[in-house]
């Protein structure tokens, strides 16, 4: 069931506790992101960074409070409207998740046919818009391994981008990445942000966080809550 956020809200949770199977990771989250935002996620590992972007793109449900997703409710989701849900998410992995065994155009057609596309020309035309976005309009021809990290992180956020989606999440985008390719995605994904959609990226990078700042929100003792400004945020806290 789809439902109108308010205005230019593209995820609200209120109230929310967040559970991983048993275990109750974060409690009373409320939540809320604007289309155009760009913010960082971050928290120790096993604070609840990466189930609440599981919760936000329905891998894990929603059991308790108000959760909308791009219109979605998530607490009353079917399972035959999450891929309509995905659909509105672009997902960017830190290990990539590449097919190996293809081209990067390959991979491409593979998730466009995946989510219902089947004109070639369209598919062609689509690959190589998104390929341009990112830097990589000449390189769809090659396999994942012959391409640096930095690139092969470039076709997942093309990936991400194939379907048009509202709202981008990246679990790490950076974490397998030298610094100077780690800033040059981090540039990408604030390029992005600034086309409309909402970038969610959780993210150990304390180095990133100071160099591009943006809103912060931290996981820690199973809260959720803003950074603010004039707060720090050390290294060994994250």
């Amino acid at each position: 069931m789809q439902e109108t956020l308010p205005l230019d809200v593209i995820i609200e949770l209120r109230n929310c506790n967040i559970w991983q199977q048993d275990h109750l990771v974060l409690s009373g989250v409320n939540f809320s992101v604007k289309k155009g935002d760009f913010m960082y996620l971050v928290g120790r590992v096993g604070s609840g960074k990466t189930s609440l972007i599981k919760t936000i793109n329905a891998q894990l449900p929603l059991k308790e409070g108000e959760g909308l997703v791009a219109g979605y409710d998530l607490s009353t989701l079917k399972s035959r409207d999450i891929p309509f849900l995905r659909r509105k998410l672009g997902i960017v992995f830190q290990d990539f998740q590449l097919l190996t065994d293809r081209s990067v155009n390959a991979n491409l057609e593979f998730v466009l046919k995946a989510t219902g596309w089947n004109n070639k020309s369209e598919i062609e035309t689509r690959t190589g818009e998104v390929l341009e976005k990112v830097g990589l309009g000449l390189k769809g021809y090659k396999m994942p391994h012959q391409l640096s990290g930095g690139e092969q992180q470039r076709v997942v956020i093309g990936r991400a981008l194939l379907n048009d989606p509202d709202i981008i999440l990246a679990d790490e985008p950076t974490g397998n990445l030298d610094p100077e390719t780690s800033e040059g995605i981090i540039k990408l994904l604030r390029e992005i942000s600034g086309t409309g959609r909402a970038v969610v990226i959780a993210t150990h990078n304390y180095t990133m966080l100071k160099k591009f700042p943006a809103r912060t929100v931290k996981c820690d003792n199973g809260r959720l809550y803003e950074v603010r400004d004039d707060e720090e945020i050390e290294l060994d806290n994250l």
